[in-house]
C-alpha cells in the first residue's frame, strides 16, 4: 500500500449524500472514490503536466520494416504448402 497524505476537500451536500449512499451499497470507503476521481482528472489533463520527453518526435509510432520485402531470394521463406484434404 502506498503512503497517503492527509488533505481536506470540500464537497457539496449532494456529493456527500451520493458518496455516502455509494459507500453504504458497496462498502468501499468514500476516500477510495475520491482518489479514483482525482486519478481520472489527472489522466484527463495529463497533457498539461510535465512528463518524460519522447526520444523521437513523431505523430505516430514508426512502423517496423516489412521483413518479407527485405529478405533476399535465398532467405525468402518457402511458399505455403496446401493442407491435405484427408480426414
Amino acid at each position: 500500500m502506498r503512503k497517503k497524505i492527509s488533505t481536506t476537500i470540500y464537497v457539496t451536500p449532494e456529493q456527500a449524500d451520493r458518496l455516502k449512499l455509494l459507500h453504504e451499497r458497496t462498502k468501499v470507503p468514500v476516500s477510495v472514490y475520491i482518489r479514483e476521481g482525482i486519478d481520472l482528472v489527472l489522466r484527463h489533463y495529463g497533457h498539461l503536466l510535465p512528463g518524460q520527453l519522447a526520444l523521437v518526435e513523431t505523430s505516430e509510432s514508426p512502423r517496423p520494416p516489412d521483413v518479407a520485402a527485405l529478405a533476399t531470394p535465398s532467405e525468402a521463406p518457402p511458399p505455403p504448402v496446401a493442407a491435405s484434404g484427408n480426414k
